[in-house]
């Protein structure tokens, strides 16, 4: 019977997809490009009612497949998806883009440009309102192409200097790609959403040409504005272009500050320590002890010497003043009791004196003042440290013992 036919017809159609999966899941690429084969035919017998479009898993699988199989060419990939693209009016645009980045992906930049400025030019009635933002994306990624042009143009302009005919040509032709880029970049940004590689191109441009108050704003409406999600790079973007130009040290604060907020273990927080401790306000350098703490409770960061160093000098430093001592207090009664597991064991003590003799000097020096001196990481270090008449570890156990009721106090 019909309802017969059309359950026996789903039904096959679902265990050859089943099999396409399986098949793709084991890398077995001819073999699935086998089963999709059988699948698109199936889809093109189907003699239901019910009309049946290309499906757009059959353009994700078949990209995937052909992406992988051994047998592939590039005249395979680009004629599949043509066919994509005239079959799939909804997706035309996406399929496009996928192209483009194929291309890009294969060194063939001038066919991915190209691609995407016939994409560009498409029309289809309604359908073109209604994928407004594919056509954003469309014309961005044609303005990073027109940006990688123009960076191509400059390189060559700065190595021949700007005499003769030929430069004249060059700076003009390189203006040309500014313009273009520049348009389609700005656009893309005003969108709400994490844009960071357009940002820093379209950025690259103006301040290539001076317009470094465009760039600003630029900046600052990325990292701001409420509208956009959070991201940790547009506060890295913005912290790196003041500091190229030379702003206050409130500025360069206050840009590291949020990024503290949403990653306390970001590479830039040696730096934001190292300005917090050159504040002569107590707020700030009570920020400082908070910002490197917090660093190294992330295990990426457990072996950096630079971050010891801070933590160890600025620990000395409010031991020898003995006033902020509840800094410390404050920040190590969170911590008292994984630290020392963390940081301060013996296995590491002696891993750590036998890859990098400095690393184990800062962390001894911490580890003495939060711990005590009979902490086995300090007495292990120290240790091995006089024992190879190294001056600066003698000193080190000296101090230690000499404030070791620090420790005392510290520990409650």
């Amino acid at each position: 019977s019909s309802h017969e036919h059309k359950l026996n017809f789903k039904k096959s159609k679902e265990v050859c997809l089943s099999y396409i999966q399986d098949a793709m899941l084991q890398k077995h690429w001819k073999r699935a490009a086998e089963f999709l084969t059988f699948y698109v035919e199936s889809l093109e017998k189907d003699f239901s009612t019910q009309y049946m479009g290309p499906s757009e898993m059959i353009w994700r699988i078949g990209t995937e497949i052909l992406c992988h199989h051994s047998h592939s060419s590039m005249k395979e990939f680009n004629s599949f998806t043509e066919q994509m693209k005239t079959l799939g009016v909804k997706r035309y645009l996406k399929v496009c883009l996928e192209h483009a980045f194929h291309l890009l992906c294969n060194g063939l930049i001038d066919e991915a440009y190209q691609n995407l400025s016939l994409a560009e030019s498409w029309r289809f009635g309604e359908q073109t309102a209604i994928q407004d933002k594919e056509m954003k994306l469309i014309q961005a990624y044609r303005g990073l192409l027109d940006y990688y042009s123009w960076s191509k143009q400059k390189t060559i302009l700065l190595e021949h200097g700007q005499d003769g005919f030929e430069d004249l040509s060059v700076e003009q032709e390189m203006h040309s790609y500014f313009r273009k880029a520049a348009v389609n970049l700005k656009e893309i940004i005003k969108i709400p959403g994490v844009w960071d590689l357009f940002v820093k191109c379209y950025v690259d441009l103006l301040e290539f040409y001076g317009d470094h108050n465009e760039a600003r704003q630029v900046l600052n409406e990325y990292a701001y504005n409420s509208k956009f999600p959070a991201n940790p790079n547009a506060h890295v973007y913005l912290y790196q272009f003041l500091k190229r130009h030379g702003e206050s040290k409130k500025s360069l604060i206050s840009a590291l500050k949020i990024l503290h907020d949403i990653v306390p273990s970001h590479e830039l927080m040696i730096d934001f320590n190292t300005m917090l401790q050159k504040s002569k306000k107590r707020k700030k350098r009570r920020l400082g002890l908070e910002v490197i703490f917090a660093a190294l409770d992330y295990a990426g960061w457990k072996e950096n010497v630079k971050a010891w160093s801070c933590l160890a000098r600025q620990v000395k430093q409010i031991v020898i003043s003995e006033k902020p001592l509840d800094w410390i207090k404050q920040e190590w009664n969170s911590r008292k009791d994984w630290w020392p597991a963390f940081h301060f064991s013996r296995y590491l003590a002696k891993r750590n004196w036998q890859e990098n003799e400095s690393l184990s000097y800062e962390k001894a020096l911490v580890a003495g003042i939060l711990l005590g001196k009979d902490c086995k990481y300090f007495k292990y270090v120290s240790h091995q440290g006089c024992k190879a008449q190294v001056k600066r570890f003698r000193i080190l156990k000296k101090f230690v013992n000499k404030h070791n009721p620090v420790y005392l106090r510290i520990s409650g």
